[in-house]
């Protein structure tokens, strides 16, 4: 099931829309307001984000262009507005689908399918297995061992994107880049404690390294613990302590 952002300042609508999603098995968010729909896209990465036209704070096309600009989530518009010049306007905008409303949610539910189909790209579903470390993006599970590996929605897409670089040493300014969507870094010590996080669910330590290795001065590698692969020798100070508190979601 996917991740879904409602941006929407109909309480009545908005309230509809995140039971209906949530019934459906989806994980949902949501804001009535621009800017805290846009500061929720970045911080969040929702797989997908259904967009009102008609907010409080700004113009619906004006947020869509702000998103497309940091961001290639997918968004599909739902709005009354069914003229042709709105249409044309959210899709130059960047908008990925739109759906007038009053609408069904089977035609709503399909159409979010059709959107994630056709940009998760060639492999962005495809499961990856790391030695008995398994990740399928499709449904964000992870499992160890086949066991389910209990991850916060960050952790996961830390993961993720480790895994789909295995064997590859990523920097932490790669990560915040990537992972976060903070291009321009500063907050290396977020990696950090994420990455302590994450062996601790991995049931492994920055001192004994079993998947994720800590490269001196370079970055991060993720491996499976029977490769032997050579690089510089794992930095157990880069990471924070493993008695970090558990994040939440």
């Amino acid at each position: 099931m996917a991740h879904v952002l409602v941006i929407e300042d109909d309480p009545a609508i908005r309230s509809a829309l995140v039971r209906s999603l949530t019934d459906r098995g989806h994980a949902v968010s949501s804001a009535r307001a621009g800017l805290d729909g846009l500061q929720q896209a970045l911080d969040d990465s929702p797989d997908v984000v259904l967009l009102d036209l008609g907010l409080p704070d700004l113009d619906g096309h004006s947020l869509l262009s702000m998103l497309r600009a940091v961001r290639q989530t997918p968004v599909i518009v739902v709005t009354a507005r069914d003229d042709d010049p709105s249409v044309v306007k959210a899709l130059d905008a960047g908008a990925d689908d739109y759906v007038v409303k009053p609408f069904g949610m089977d035609q709503l539910e399909a159409r979010m399918r059709a959107v994630l189909r056709r940009t998760s790209g060639d492999g962005g579903s495809q499961a990856l297995e790391i030695g008995e470390l398994a990740i399928d993006p499709a449904s964000r599970e992870a499992t160890l061992r086949g066991e389910a590996l209990d991850l916060s929605r960050r952790e996961f897409d830390l993961l993720l994107y480790l895994a789909r670089h295995a064997g590859e040493v990523v920097s932490k300014r790669e990560v915040l880049a990537d992972v976060w969507n903070q291009p321009y870094g500063g907050g290396e010590r977020t990696v950090d404690v994420h990455l302590s996080w994450l062996r601790r669910k991995l049931g492994e330590s920055a001192a004994h390294p079993g998947y994720l290795h800590s490269i001196r001065g370079v970055g991060i590698r993720l491996a499976a613990p029977s490769e032997d692969l050579e690089g510089p020798a794992d930095d157990s100070a880069d990471d924070a302590p493993d008695g970090a508190p558990d994040p939440r979601p």
